[in-house]
């Protein structure tokens, strides 16, 4: 049975694709995107596999 570990990342509405581009480089897969604490900034869940 597959496992998965989650990680929960700020994004900075100016450099969201940088800081996506990044945790998918480490394999990290893009799960959901919601509103942040303030306009400016939007928190992803990311999963990837567990070894």
């Amino acid at each position: 049975m597959q496992k998965w570990e989650y990680a929960t990342v700020p994004l900075l509405i100016h450099a969201t694709k940088q800081i996506l581009d990044s945790w998918g480089e480490d394999g990290w897969e893009l799960v959901a995107v919601i509103p942040g604490p303030n306009p400016e900034q939007l928190v992803a869940y990311l999963k990837r596999p567990k070894e």
